[in-house]
């Protein structure tokens, strides 16, 4: 891999397009019609769009942007959507912020640069009959020029109750250095878990599917440990018996592990065993 501790002398400006793809799950079960949607009504109050305008206006400050304009709707009968247009900082990059490592926590947020756009859509959605609620958040960080989006993903992953999460962060285009030399990519990165704290490390279980020749890297994350309790919606465990328990709990630990597999599962035995578990 190219060795960038040194900065690189550009002919013109950094031409490089760096996005990052976030989608994160909330799982939930509501029993009865009132209980699904309570929830969504929950989900549309915590998320909607003015909160989901704040997020992301954070999101510009870690990742170093202006502010060009807003473009926010709440949805009938659910779900928000904002999109930003940003724009790089005239003053130089503080070259500490592309480095692999861990962006800031939600209480750490800090600023500095960069441009072109960032964009949020949710779905709340829920089974026809069986409780199970689900409330899906989908973030999109295009930057161009010198720094990464990866610096906003310790803020986004506690922004929500994330449950399960994938990310997708690829490097497009080249930038010519002063001799005329293309360069692909202009900061190492072994994996999209070098940004994430070590805390947020130790919750989740993570798998890597990297393409490192095409700057493609892909990590998704199942939080390892699940307390049943916290995710019952309008009800606690002693309206159920043990028996129905265990069978919600059965239903909210396939949900997961289908959305983190990306299929539909009929017989968990044949999965790796490494996905978490339910107290």
């Amino acid at each position: 891999m190219t060795n960038f501790s040194k900065k690189l002398k550009l002919h013109g400006f950094n031409n490089l397009t760096k996005t990052l793809t976030v989608n994160i799950y909330d799982i939930c079960y509501a029993k009865t019609p009132e209980h699904k949607s309570q929830y969504i009504e929950y989900i549309d109050e915590v998320y909607n769009a003015e909160r989901l305008t704040q997020i992301l206006t954070n999101i510009t400050k870690i990742i170093g942007a202006n502010i060009l304009n807003i473009a926010h709707q709440d949805y009938e009968p659910q779900g928000a959507s904002v999109t930003m247009l940003i724009a790089e900082h005239e003053a130089p990059p503080d070259e500490s912020k592309t480095k692999e490592e861990p962006g800031p926590l939600p209480d750490a947020i800090v600023a500095h640069l960069d441009k072109s756009h960032i964009t949020v859509h949710t779905y709340p959605e829920s089974h026809p009959d069986d409780g199970i609620s689900t409330f899906r958040a989908d973030i999109e960080i295009s930057t161009c020029g010198l720094i990464s989006p990866l610096r906003a993903l310790n803020y986004l992953i506690h922004c929500f109750d994330s449950d399960i999460v994938t990310m997708d962060y690829h490097v497009r285009g080249f930038t010519r250095d002063v001799d005329g030399t293309k360069h692909f990519i202009d900061h190492e990165i072994s994996s999209i878990q070098s940004y994430l704290s070590k805390d947020t490390q130790e919750l989740y279980s993570m798998i890597d599917v990297n393409v490192y020749q095409e700057n493609i890297f892909h990590t998704k994350m199942l939080l390892k440990k699940f307390e049943s309790k916290d995710y019952f919606f309008g009800d606690t465990l002693d309206h159920y018996d043990p028996k129905e328990h265990a069978e919600i709990r059965r239903r909210l630990r396939q949900e997961m592990l289908e959305i983190f597999y990306g299929r539909n599962i009929t017989d968990e035995s044949k999965l790796p065993q490494h996905t978490g578990s339910f107290e």
